[in-house]
């Protein structure tokens, strides 16, 4: 999977967040039914408005990585290249492209000639826009796009054969996705906003440069809105994720942003966030109510498949889950199924960092080993196995009845 990632000028806002959550989401649900999945999303950290904006790249990157972790994005498995260190496979996929007589130099720009590529149009359907256009002075026709950019002085640059210059926003996509996934990848993803003609234009250059398709599959998701508006730093109406996370937190943001389907428009609002707010607490009791009765609860597991089978449904599947909270409320029954479908989400109730290495039957096997050393007065050993299940969120409780644990949170 290669997901476009963000221009680092800014803070992310909630319209970045649900590219980056719904396809985590997907590559999580990819990997729960047993796909080996490689993930990349990039960083593009030299444009337009990051030299607008001074030598602001490395400051917003970290601030985006923070963002990132805490949404739960499956950081620790995903590659997060960046263009400006990406020059080399740039400048030779640019090279390819020329010599192949898909792309030409004018005074140090690079351009890629759009008629030479039969199949120009076809993700968004439509191709009259090539041949509408008018030519103009500097292109041999007015839709061709830039790969290379002549240096202006002042702006950073990076040695070419054409001259000192900076990449075009497309190529850099195509050369990292050939990079770290080859000449045909599984699934591309990103906004809406990308199809056209970031997308085409990717597919332009790929297939031209590398003979073989690009993508076997396309995802988008829509946009968050504002008052009906698209939620974006240029028209002024954006919500940063670490606002929205200090008043509300990061997971109820992950929440948020699955409780509609990927392909949906959704709207951003006091309202909206707090009765996700609401679903997220009503899961969360459930769970540390901690029942104690084992149920068979594997039609619900089923019913969550297959919505997440009907296009990555997860509207859907959060409507299951909420089912499932009320059986087991109803039964006084152990949530062990709510925890793993939420997981499957990356919606973790402050449990993430346990999730990763331990889970139910570890836990129960680390309590009969302290018990063990308990009856063998190992006290050292028995209270190792605790304080090291306390660092990772689980504290162990005494009882008449037995030793007992919960999550903490």
């Amino acid at each position: 999977m290669y997901v476009c990632g963000p221009t680092v000028y800014d803070y992310l806002h909630v319209g970045n967040a649900r590219t980056m959550v719904i396809f985590d989401t997907v590559r999580r649900y990819l990997e729960y039914i047993d796909y080996e999945v490689s993930y990349v999303q990039n960083f593009t950290d030299i444009d337009d408005k990051i030299i607008a904006r001074g030598d602001v790249s490395e400051k917003f990157l970290e601030e985006a990585l923070t963002d990132m972790k805490g949404l739960n994005l499956l950081m620790g498995k995903t590659k997060n290249p960046r263009v400006t260190e990406e020059m080399e496979e740039i400048i030779e996929m640019i090279d390819v492209l020329i010599k192949k007589g898909n792309a030409y130099e004018v005074n140090g720009d690079v351009y890629f000639h759009v008629p030479s590529y039969e199949g120009y149009g076809a993700l968004k359907k439509q191709d009259e826009h090539v041949s509408r256009l008018e030519e103009n002075s500097l292109k041999k026709h007015s839709s061709d796009f830039a790969l290379w950019k002549n240096a202006r002085e002042g702006e950073p640059s990076f040695e070419s054969p054409w001259g000192q210059g900076r990449p075009g926003w497309h190529i850099e996509c195509s050369a990292m996705a050939k990079k770290y996934l080859g000449e045909t990848i599984d699934i591309h993803a990103g906004g809406i906003d990308l199809l056209f003609p970031h997308h085409e234009n990717e597919i332009a250059q790929s297939c031209c440069a590398n003979d073989a398709d690009f993508a076997n599959f396309f995802m988008h998701n829509e946009f968050v809105n504002i008052n009906e508006e698209k939620m974006s730093k240029s028209l002024g109406n954006f919500f940063t994720i670490r606002d929205v996370a200090e008043r509300y937190s990061y997971e109820i943001i992950r929440f948020f942003l699955l409780s509609s389907h990927y392909g949906s428009k959704m709207n951003f609002s006091d309202e909206a966030m707090k009765a996700a707010s609401a679903g997220y607490e009503r899961i969360r009791n459930c769970i540390e109510a901690d029942g104690k009765n084992e149920e068979d609860f594997s039609e619900y597991r089923r019913r969550f498949e297959e919505a997440m089978e009907d296009d990555f449904n997860t509207a859907n599947a959060i409507a299951i889950i909420f089912e499932l909270v009320s059986a087991v409320n109803k039964l006084d029954a152990r949530p062990s199924l709510v925890i793993e479908l939420c997981e499957i989400l990356g919606i973790n109730f402050k449990f993430s960092e346990y999730k990763a290495s331990i889970n139910e039957m570890d836990i129960k096997d680390f309590i009969e080993q302290r018990e063990q050393a308990k009856k063998n007065k190992d006290f050292a050993l028995a209270d190792k196995i605790r304080n090291d299940l306390k660092e990772q969120g689980i504290t162990l409780i005494d009882t008449r009845e037995g030793t007992k644990y919960k999550y903490e949170s």
